[in-house]
């Protein structure tokens, strides 16, 4: 950068040279050129001063200065030309009106506030002191630009406390205004406030996080951001950081990431998503650490690792809600050699009872042993002294690969804590919105289980974000079918905890999260076999005497269980009827909101396209408020709902007879 100030500089000390030799040559206003020999010399000074500094000038205020500068001393330079005229008919007729001669004085006493400060805000903490710097004359056209120049150049040579005001001062700018935030990011803070991020006290790194987040507020923005490394920075510091600083990381990563959406598989490739998770899942339940199982044990140390860490899941699984440590050697260290024989005899296919494997394979385990040493005692002994010694290095370096570092995070406060919880589920939620990639990574770990605990004892905030990342990660699960599978099997623990608690948010009725939660409900409406009648009931509940959109999306998410595309779509229209929905959808066609009739409508279509020959739909003469409904065509703008009248009315005219309508 020294390199780019000095080339900078080099034309303007030249012109201001110029200048000074052509005021000696002048044969007329001497008087005023020698005013203005004075001021640029006095501006030459401060420029070679500047050219001598160029290791320490901010480069983007020096170019802005400059380029001015550099304009005021070439008119500066053709006033004085022209009082050098020779000859008397050249003088006579040179006429100079004298206020282009103060205004060229104030020109150059501009430029030489202008680099005089360019200088003192370039200058260390310690060159400084108190002085307050004011603002440069050039801030008369734009104040703000030279505040932002000001605090970026704090975040460059200012110490450890300044830095932080100086980004506390950019989080209030970018606050205030878009454009202000836009600004800060081209005149080159991105950079700063980053390596304060990484390098500053806790009060400096939170201030620059907030920030960064702030800034994210458009894709070119994010990019920017993206380019300058703040993958690797956040990274960093969910592994590494303290708490405080790790919950503003994890809400700027949401921030970034619902203005930039493409950003997502950037986020995945540094780990951040993992590191997330882990957040979640300290003191919620333990983590379930994939990548530290052995899919296929090759000797006895593989059998070791998928031994303990089997037992160490199961035994989770077994208790979710109790925070447990694993140790190092599993939960039964003086069995640890049975478990490895009886194990690798299981692998081998043995079928014998379980105490002719054990001494069958202590004996040819020993044997085996003897023979490649000779002797069986010393071998066995240390080689289990070594298999424990490398299985508790392996299971440390696992899981501090697998999240954040625990050192410090018992002893913060519940507040941050909880905090911390919130802006990880926000990120999370923001991460996995429309991505496949992100929602396997996160239903692969303890995440599903973490927010069904998190839904019943989280506070407000981690109850919202819990729920919106489980609606976002249905909602890419109904559109992928191996995600829904695998993350979504009816009897696993994490599917069964998350839809307990949907359904409790449902049956209760007056959360703020009731609508992510009938949302999440509808995106899984695959998964549900037909037996699972629980489901429906509290969904039709909330067809009845309800706030438009809550009726409106219960509309939604029941239309998915009834509509063609659900195998069990019979069975759950049968499920709606049962309920008592007919009654209650008849009257949001006919009474409800225009935003409440179509969804409404819709599902009644599904159901007499599906139970045709339904008693009940007879009996509330739903074929009459379908042909109503048909005669308005509001109701039916929509292509796909204007097809599924049309085909629910030929389906009813079949199977209901005239008598059942009411035609006597």
């Amino acid at each position: 950068m020294a390199d780019i100030v000095k080339q900078i500089l080099a034309k303007p000390i030249q012109l201001a040279d110029q200048v000074t030799k052509v005021a000696d040559e002048a044969n007329s206003f001497k008087q005023d050129c020698a005013d203005i020999k004075s001021k640029t010399e006095k501006l030459a000074a401060l420029l070679r001063q500047a050219a001598r500094a160029s290791n320490d000038l901010y480069q983007r205020p020096t170019k802005r200065i400059i380029e001015d500068t550099e304009q005021v001393l070439e008119k500066a330079l053709s006033i004085v030309s022209k009082c050098r005229a020779n000859g008397l008919v050249k003088r006579v007729f040179t006429i100079i009106p004298a206020a282009a001669f103060r205004k060229m004085t104030s020109l150059l006493e501009n430029s030489i506030g202008d680099v005089s400060w360019l200088l003192r805000v370039s200058a260390s903490a310690n060159e400084r002191g108190d002085e307050y710097l004011g603002l440069p004359p050039i801030a008369a056209n734009e104040p703000i630009l030279c505040l932002i120049w000001e605090q970026i150049a704090i975040l460059y040579t200012g110490s450890s406390d300044e830095r932080s005001d100086a980004a506390a001062s950019l989080v209030s700018l970018a606050q205030d205004n878009d454009r202000y935030g836009k600004l800060i990011i081209e005149e080159g803070g991105v950079g700063p406030l980053l390596k304060l991020l990484k390098e500053g006290k806790l009060e400096g790194q939170e201030n620059a996080a907030k920030a960064i987040g702030l800034l994210g507020r458009d894709p070119e923005s994010v990019e920017h951001m993206i380019h300058a490394g703040v993958c690797s920075v956040f990274a960093k510091i969910l592994k590494e950081g303290l708490m405080k600083v790790q919950s503003v990381v994890a809400w700027a990563v949401a921030e970034l990431v619902s203005h930039y959406p493409k950003c997502q598989d950037l986020f995945q490739q540094h780990n951040i998503v993992r590191l997330l998770v882990s957040h979640l899942a300290f003191e919620t339940v333990q983590e379930h650490i994939k990548y530290a199982i052995v899919s296929k044990a090759t000797s006895i140390h593989a059998v070791v690792l998928a031994s303990n860490n089997n037992s160490n899941v199961n035994k989770a699984n077994e208790d979710d809600g109790k925070i447990r440590v694993p140790h190092p050697l599993g939960n039964n260290k003086s069995n640890q050699m049975h478990n490895v024989i009886t194990t690798t005899m299981s692998m081998k296919g043995l079928t014998k009872t379980p105490q002719e494997n054990l001494v069958n394979g202590v004996n040819q385990t020993l044997n085996q042993l003897s023979k490649i040493n000779g002797n069986s005692n010393v071998m066995k002994q240390n080689h289990v002294n070594h298999l424990q010694h490398q299985h508790q290095h392996q299971h440390q370096n696992s899981v501090c690969s697998t999240g954040a570092s625990n050192k410090g995070r018992e002893n913060e406060d519940p507040a941050t804590k909880a905090y911390m919880k919130a802006m990880a589920a926000r990120a999370l939620w923001k991460l996995a919105k429309g991505n496949s990639s992100i929602c396997r990574s996160i239903t692969e770990s303890r995440a599903l289980l973490c927010f069904a605990v998190l839904l019943d004892k989280g506070t407000d905030d981690v109850k919202y974000n819990s729920s919106m990342s489980i609606m976002e990660i249905t909602a890419v699960a109904e559109q992928d079918a191996d995600l829904r599978r695998s993350a979504f099997k009816p009897n696993t623990t994490a599917c069964k905890a998350v839809v307990d608690q949907l359904l409790r948010i449902i049956e209760k009725g007056d959360s703020d999260l009731l609508i992510p939660c009938i949302n999440a409900i509808g995106n899984l409406a695959r998964t549900f076999r037909a037996t699972e009648t629980r489901i429906i009931s509290p969904l039709v509940k909330l067809l009845d005497e309800r706030e438009p959109l809550i009726s409106k999306e219960a509309a939604l998410a029941l239309a998915k269980f009834a509509c063609s595309d659900n195998y069990l779509h019979k069975d759950h229209s049968k499920a709606i009827i049962n309920a008592g929905g007919t009654k209650h959808l008849i009257q949001l066609v006919y009474f409800g909101e225009q935003k409440v009739q179509s969804p409404a409508l819709l599902l009644l279509c599904y159901i007499a396209l599906h139970v045709p020959d339904s008693e009940a739909l007879a009996q509330a003469e739903v074929l009459t408020v379908l042909e109503w409904a048909s005669k308005h065509a509001y109701l039916s703008q929509h292509e796909k709902v204007e097809r599924l009248l049309q085909e629910a009315n030929s389906r009813l005219e079949l199977y209901q007879s005239r008598g059942s309508r009411g035609f006597h």
